[in-house]
């Protein structure tokens, strides 16, 4: 039976962008925009729907409405942010199905990664942040002079601008937006031009939680106005600090413009992460580990396992065990996972031509599997799920993030080599080690420059309370649990005489 509030969700989710379009959301209002852009769906490699193509004076527009919202947003009570937050987290899983439907539509998410584990995770998160809001507090310390007392407060920033990208969308809707709004800001967020739904949709959870107006605007529009409008908000004096999740390359050009602008940034970027197997690994554990940290949303997370670096006294065993694996899973009914555009398949294929012409081999999948595709590529993007073997540092298949179900194997002598290894190359974001001495891997974890490490599990690992970051061209700054809420507050010291 279909109830008011199962139509309301019906004729705000999915169907919606179909029939309307995306639109933008400034000032707790729905807009369709001056001009639209299309969105493609790599299902079918056509288009999906369109989206509000956000003008600078848009843009604008948007930061002045959050500047407006956060005189009486940063004065609310913590429980009555902490309230609108697991009300808004309560609509979103009740809307689950339909979300992760858009996340599917629009960047080729499969059921399992969609509606098991995005939308999920990012339920857990806002309802983790939420939890700590009446947490925020400052402190008392004393002070050196006699009659002289302080008092440590904790205070919102102001405005934060989020620019949040396409392949987990909803988690990074809801630590960019939620972090801010937990922390008493309020937000732009900036969303991605290949899943611009999913961003909505979370601003709509938002705005039927009883979120005010202002609080949070969400702006989308085709990349190449996306510098302009970028960097008006940021050059807008009311906007107090940007986070970014993204590209490397993309990043520099952010934290460039952030600089001269003395604001301050939280970068989460690329990483091209290492799994190290050790010679007392459990083959069983690291096989099935190092695959999933593969191939889990085709290999299109930040965290994705790019790099395997074996020990040479257990390579053999490893190698036949990880063919195994791969040869009792294979399924030659079902389609190769989905990429997000045809462009990212291209750049890909170039990874893997460039190595194979250096000497690379496959140790799984082979030149068919993504030179002659099994499927029309005019009704859908797809990449069979691949492994590298004798691949060398020099390979940009190792230096480059890959984005696909894409890895290259590569044997040292021992564990010292595989930290040197892992450690080459700039990226630090995650890190896995699998061995059974867990002193060995507690030690090795010290000694890898990464925001996180994991013992015997794989690389992709997210959760609310763990803070979540990298280090060097992985950025910096961290996301989730204390950590993340202290990154949109400020500390002001206050003094008095007595």
């Amino acid at each position: 039976m279909w109830s008011a509030d199962t139509q309301k969700d019906e004729a705000s989710g999915i169907n919606s962008f179909r029939e309307k379009g995306v639109p933008l959301i400034i000032n707790g209002k729905e807009e369709p925009g001056s001009s639209t852009f299309d969105v493609v769906s790599p299902y079918t490699n056509k288009l999906c729907w369109t989206a509000a193509s956000a003008t600078t004076k848009d843009a604008i527009r948007a930061v002045e409405a959050a500047e407006a919202a956060f005189i009486s947003w940063s004065q609310t009570k913590p429980t009555v942010r902490r309230d609108i937050l697991l009300k808004a987290a309560d609509i979103l899983e009740s809307r689950l199905e339909q979300n992760a439907e858009i996340m599917r539509t629009e960047m080729g998410a499969d059921v399992g990664t969609s509606q098991g584990f995005v939308i999920p995770l990012s339920i857990r998160m806002l309802r983790d942040i939420a939890g700590r809001i009446t947490s925020i507090c400052g402190s008392v310390p004393v002070v050196e002079l006699e009659g002289q007392n302080a008092i440590v407060y904790k205070e919102p920033m102001g405005v934060i601008l989020g620019i949040v990208p396409w392949n987990a969308p909803y988690v990074f809707g809801i630590r960019s937006a939620a972090c801010a709004l937990a922390a008493g800001n309020t937000t732009i967020l900036k969303s991605s031009e290949l899943s611009p739904g999913c961003y909505c949709a979370v601003g709509r959870a938002f705005e039927d939680a009883g979120l005010p107006p202002g609080c949070l605007n969400v702006l989308s529009c085709p990349p190449q106005d996306a510098p302009a409008i970028v960097n008006a908000m940021i050059e807008h004096p009311a906007v107090r600090k940007v986070n970014f999740t993204g590209s490397t390359s993309t990043g520099r050009k952010i934290a460039k413009s952030c600089g001269e602008n003395l604001k301050p940034c939280l970068m989460e970027l690329g990483g091209k992460n290492s799994a190290i197997v050790c010679a007392d690994a459990d083959l069983g554990t690291a096989v099935k580990e190092i695959l999933a940290g593969a191939f889990i949303n085709s290999g299109q997370i930040c965290m994705s396992t790019d790099r395997i670096i074996v020990h040479s006294a257990i390579a053999p065993a490893f190698m036949a065990a990880l063919k195994e694996v791969l040869a009792s899973n294979a399924d030659t009914t079902s389609l190769p996972p989905t990429l997000v555009t045809a462009a990212s398949k291209a750049r890909v294929q170039n990874l893997i031509s460039s190595a194979l012409s250096s000497g690379a081999t496959f140790l799984h999948g082979s030149s068919e599997t993504y030179t002659s595709p099994t499927v029309d590529e005019s009704q859908s993007v797809r990449f069979a799920p691949a492994i590298l073997d004798n691949v060398k540092e020099d390979m940009s298949v190792w230096k480059d993030e890959a984005f696909a179900s894409l890895a290259a194997c590569m044997i040292v002598r021992d564990d010292e080599e595989a930290v040197k290894v892992a450690n080459r190359g700039g990226y630090g974001l995650s890190a896995a080690i699998f061995t059974e001495n867990l002193r060995k891997g507690l030690a090795l974890a010290r000694k890898l420059e990464s925001g996180a490490v994991h013992i015997n599990s794989m690389t992709v690992h997210d959760e609310p309370v763990l803070p979540h970051g990298g280090v060097k061209n992985s950025g910096w700054g961290r996301f989730n649990g204390k950590e993340g809420l202290e990154e949109f507050l400020v500390t002001k010291s206050v003094t008095w005489q007595d």
